[in-house]
């Protein structure tokens, strides 16, 4: 028999690109005939790369959820309900760690399987932190300290904007004309403005690793929302082990909502082998090795088994059942056909006026219009 060859891209991080390996491997020795060589990218690409670009070039393709509008409406991505049986689909929708499995069904049809689920949480250093915060002043007060981290990169700091809208009594993308009403979009930008400049500047340029990086080294004592790695609570991973919990408490008592993220496993409909590609992605999104292969490698598991799983637990000292209950109130964004276009652009928007201030109205404004914008692009 010759050999079959997929080619498939993740991104570069214990967390994403190891248990692809690890899986391919397995695969090939279940299926001889059958290699697998995944290649990687950062982090910021996978957030950035036009999907139409990756499909031409891999079989099976890491993806974030907001994709799916546009595969919807372009031949980029194979529908993956066609091809997987009535059972194995109920079993994922059952298993679901809050929206992930949903967050990949877009007009009518699956365009990915959740083989990894995260959403921002919080994470502290145990020895120099006692007692974490609970809520929202306690976090500002701490803030103060000098002793908080937070990524505040475009894209992360969008995410907070989502949450704090939702916190302040406004779910965002409600409206064709509008993200969100000018009182709410303006509180939401203040009090987020409010807790990074009380924060060390470096924050503006670091992502969830980055930050989770600066904990290890001491630099801050706590994160309050940041996409959650269960590899840092896991032993010998780092220098330092991190504790990872759930958000603080707004104002009204009602806890914070975090925006999800997290991946999905697709296949290009340029990929010749169609059916190997599809047994390997239903071997991967699978309870068995979700639960075992998948999480032991470094993953952090799209089904709900493995957050509830004794072993997992034990490997990450509780990460998955200290957080589960943030993934399951998470917020889950547009996936609308033209979405992608107003992330990228409203992000550095935030940032600019977390970086340099300003009237918060004439920053709403802009990514107001951005979002009108979006809605007219396919």
């Amino acid at each position: 028999m010759s050999t079959i060859r997929l080619r498939g891209i993740a991104w570069n991080h214990t967390r994403g690109y190891v248990p692809m390996v690890a899986t391919a491997q397995r695969f090939h020795e279940l299926h001889p005939h059958v290699e697998i060589v995944w290649e990687k990218r950062s982090l910021q690409a996978f957030a950035d790369q036009p999907i139409e670009r990756l499909a031409d070039d891999f079989d099976l393709l890491v993806i974030d959820h907001p994709f799916v509008g546009y595969a919807a409406n372009h031949p980029v991505l194979v529908a993956l309900d066609s091809h997987l049986d009535a059972a194995y689909l109920a079993d994922q929708a059952q298993h679901s760690v809050g929206a992930s499995e949903p967050s990949y069904w877009y007009g009518g049809h699956l365009w990915a399987l959740p083989i990894d689920a995260a959403t921002p949480v919080s994470a502290w250093r145990a020895d120099l932190l006692a007692h974490p915060p609970q809520t929202w002043d306690e976090l500002l007060l701490l803030a103060k300290q000098k002793r908080v981290a937070v990524p505040a990169i475009p894209i992360d700091s969008l995410m907070n904007i989502y949450m704090l809208c939702n916190a302040l009594g406004e779910e965002p993308f409600q409206r064709p004309h509008e993200m969100v009403s000018q009182a709410i979009g303006v509180a939401a930008l203040t009090h987020l403005a409010e807790l990074v400049h009380a924060c060390h500047p470096d924050c503006l340029t670091r992502n969830p690793i980055a930050t989770y990086e600066a904990l290890i080294r001491g630099d801050a004592a706590y994160c309050p929302f940041a996409y959650g790695y269960s590899n840092y609570a896991r032993s010998s991973y780092a220098d330092k082990q991190l504790t990872f919990g759930n958000l603080v408490q707004w104002r009204d008592g009602k806890r914070l909502r975090s925006t999800l993220g997290g991946t999905g496993l697709a296949i290009s409909q340029r990929c010749a082998h169609l059916d190997v590609a599809v047994a390997y992605a239903r071997y991967v999104a699978s309870p068995e090795c979700q639960t075992h292969l998948y999480v032991t490698s470094g993953g952090q598991p799209g089904h709900r088994g493995a957050w509830t799983s004794a072993y997992a637990n034990q490997l990450s000292h509780d990460f998955f059942r200290n957080t589960l209950q943030t993934l399951d109130e998470a917020y889950l964004r547009p996936r609308y056909d033209g979405y992608l276009h107003f992330q990228d652009e409203a992000g550095p928007v935030v940032h600019e006026f977390l970086r340099h201030g300003g009237d918060p109205v004439m920053y709403l404004t802009r990514i107001n219009e951005l979002y009108v914008q979006s809605r007219h692009r396919h």
